[in-house]
């Protein structure tokens, strides 16, 4: 049996498994500020490189391939040390497989009660 969180506890992706808020992604209609387009992803982002907060935007074209969860739904964003050790713990609802957006970083989503939730890992910062 799962324990219920009290309201003043952190969640557990945090308190226990070491994961730290990287971002939260949401969707948009509307053009975005110094928007960046990821073709790959039929996406424009924006917003992350000056929000304090960690607040992406992101706006999908009609076509684009990424997941209708992803696409209506904001997500959450968590920085782990190992992608594939993290995957291997949990049993996890995946989305969309661990790929590779960007030169050193994997990603992986997963969805979990309905919300999308994004594990970065920057391999970029191993090698330093």
């Amino acid at each position: 049996m799962i324990r219920s969180r009290q309201d003043h506890e952190p969640p557990m992706a945090t308190n226990q498994w070491g994961w730290r808020y990287h971002h939260i992604g949401i969707p948009t209609q509307g053009p975005i500020n110094n928007e960046t387009y990821l073709p790959e992803f039929k996406l424009h982002a924006g917003g992350f490189a000056t929000s304090p907060f960690g607040i992406e935007w992101m706006r999908y074209e009609a076509d684009s391939t990424v997941h209708e969860l992803i696409k209506k739904i904001p997500h959450i964003a968590f920085e782990v040390d190992d992608l594939d050790l993290e995957l291997s713990r949990h049993d996890f609802n995946i989305i969309t497989k661990p790929n590779s957006p960007a030169d050193g970083i994997r990603v992986v989503m997963i969805e979990h009660n309905g919300a999308p939730i994004e594990l970065i890992e920057f391999s970029i910062l191993k090698a330093q």
